[in-house]
């Protein structure tokens, strides 16, 4: 079931530039695997995605952007709602610095 293609995203809004993607190139790819794997996608919110790339920096001493914020927020979210389950070993991939959004950041203290 589902289909094979993600449907354009019209109009796209968000804080993170480079999870601003109206159509998707490998939609095919994540789809099909996503229905293999019995697995599930989720979404987090521009506050969110700043709130994890927050915590990253107050606990890590990284000074990330909000797409990298948004892998610690959906990481968090799955393991709350069981998909992710305590002894399962995870990799959050850090996929830009905040220097590119420090005008963002007097807006989400």
């Amino acid at each position: 079931a589902g289909q094979e293609f993600a449907q354009p995203w019209e109009n796209a809004r968000t804080i993170a530039d480079g999870l601003r993607v109206p159509a998707a190139v490998g939609d095919f790819l994540i789809l099909k695997t996503l229905r293999e794997s019995s697995g599930t996608a989720v979404t987090v919110s521009d506050r969110e995605m700043m709130e994890g790339a927050q915590l990253m920096g107050k606990t890590q001493g990284l000074f990330v952007s909000p797409e990298s914020g948004a892998t610690l927020s959906a990481f968090r979210k799955l393991r709350s709602q069981g998909w992710i389950r305590d002894h399962e070993k995870v990799v959050l991939f850090n996929t830009g610095s905040g220097y590119k959004y420090s005008h963002l950041w007097e807006e989400h203290k």
